[in-house]
């Protein structure tokens, strides 16, 4: 056995006998840097281009675009967070054959999945735009911005893929390294384009899709490499059907998350330009973006969490699935409280780095008041729906992700406007945020309880 092989066996053998906290600290926090750093690739553009275009319609533009791209992470989350999860368990069975075949197979579902969304996106982008809430002052920027975007959504959804599979067979420092030189690049081209080349929100598209093909480049680069742990094999590219199967039934979960979270935000759009207007658009731009910093943290702390998770259940060691578990609920509560504090405390401050227009300001200020009451639950929800989708439960998981986006917010928002206007749109999101934590508290408790009894470890 040579060198490289005894350093990437003990790479994964740690996962199953390592400190659960020197783990989860050594896997999250590159995934939390990844994960943050990634989220600035949109935030960047939001702060720079609502500064660099004096057009108060420019920031509700950039706002309808959201949920089409979410539309197209949804998809590449599909097949990698599919992909990655069916990795850790079959590593953690010792069956590297398998893995390299979920390899070879999840490359070709991710470019022709993206192929396909791109081109009906592309024909009918317009209607698309219109039914997330665009308005005839907002569709012209969100179109443009769009057109020039698109192509590089395939190369995103490549990243993704295989940043989470890259992390799951221990590389969590060189899965953070992609994310940062991609949003590194982001930073210096998007004011780059936009104040030097005066190319407008053309420019901060362009940036974004060159900064997705250096980041392309670098993670699949990992798997061409046979010194890596797991890499692609001559003969793990033809099709599995049950591979193929096993890894959309686990990928289903964060893929209906972001489904459901477009056609929310498509609902609440509607809602929005109906009871406030461009302005009231303009302000959940600050919100979500705002909050996507700590919704981030937290999910590069579900991602630190699931080769440990995956790997341990693949095993057996149910007692460290467990403390895994807590530990990271625990630290997940954090960031959402700090959250919840920062934007009901000092929400002027976050509004005015998105825009200039006093009258969005003072509509986002009223937004981030009303829906951060409830933030501060988030977390945990989060990696409750996560602890299942890592062991591959997908419908459980699924289920958890639909309560606060469908079961529960679209009743909320065809009631509560009716009475209360634009506030009852914001009062939505913080008691969805309530009812659906209460809610996974509650299936959490009930699979724990299953887990305790099938491999009689102590309910610690």
């Amino acid at each position: 056995m040579n060198t490289q092989t005894i350093e990437n066996t003990d790479r994964l053998r740690e996962l199953g006998h390592a400190s659960i906290g020197r783990l989860l600290f050594k896997y999250s926090i590159p995934a939390v840097i990844g994960t943050v750093v990634m989220s600035i690739y949109n935030i960047i553009d939001s702060i720079v281009i609502g500064h660099a275009i004096d057009d108060p319609n420019v920031v509700s533009g950039i706002a309808v675009t959201f949920p089409v791209m979410n539309l197209a992470t949804a998809l590449g989350m599909l097949i990698g967070a599919g992909s990655a999860t069916r990795v850790s368990i079959v590593m953690g069975q010792n069956d590297k054959r398998m893995a390299e075949i979920i390899l070879g197979n999840s490359v070709q579902l991710t470019v022709l999945i993206g192929i396909a969304y791109i081109t009906l996106f592309a024909i009918f982008l317009d209607p698309i735009l219109r039914l997330f809430g665009a308005s005839p002052n907002s569709l012209p920027y969100a179109r443009e911005f769009l057109l020039w975007v698109l192509p590089g959504m395939v190369l995103m959804n490549l990243t993704f893929s295989y940043n989470n599979v890259m992390r799951a067979t221990g590389y969590p420092g060189k899965a953070m390294y992609t994310n940062l030189i991609g949003a590194g690049l982001n930073m210096i081209l998007a004011p780059l384009f936009l104040f030097g080349f005066g190319w407008g929100i053309k420019g901060a598209a362009i940036a974004t899709d060159i900064s997705m093909l250096v980041t392309a480049f670098f993670v699949m680069s990992h798997f061409f490499q046979k010194k890596s742990e797991l890499h692609f094999v001559r003969g793990t590219f033809k099709f599995n059907l049950p591979v193929i199967k096993s890894i959309l039934y686990i990928g289903m979960a964060p893929f209906l998350i972001n489904v459901a979270g477009s056609s929310i935000n498509a609902i609440v759009n509607n809602s929005l330009l109906h009871y406030g207007g461009d302005n009231a658009i303009a302000a959940v731009v600050v919100f979500n973006r705002f909050v996507t910093i700590f919704v981030m943290i937290v999910i590069g702390i579900c991602q630190g969490m699931q080769p440990i998770l995956g790997y341990n259940y693949g095993s057996r060691r149910f007692d460290r699935l467990m403390r895994t578990l807590w530990l990271a609920a625990g630290a997940a509560l954090v960031v959402t409280t700090t959250g919840s504090l920062l934007g009901a405390l000092n929400p002027r401050a976050i509004a005015s780095m998105f825009m200039q227009d006093e009258a969005q300001i003072q509509c986002a200020i009223n937004c981030l008041r009303i829906t951060t009451i409830g933030f501060w639950m988030v977390g945990f929800q989060i990696v409750g729906t996560n602890f299942f989708q890592s062991l591959g439960m997908a419908g459980k998981a699924v289920f958890l992700s639909l309560t606060r986006q469908i079961i529960f917010m679209i009743p909320m928002l065809l009631i509560l406007p009716r009475y209360f206007g634009l506030d009852g749109v914001w009062s939505c999101y913080p008691i969805c945020d309530i009812i659906a934590t209460i809610v996974t508290a509650c299936m959490l408790a009930w699979q724990l309880k299953k887990i305790v009894r099938t491999a009689d470890v102590p309910n610690s």
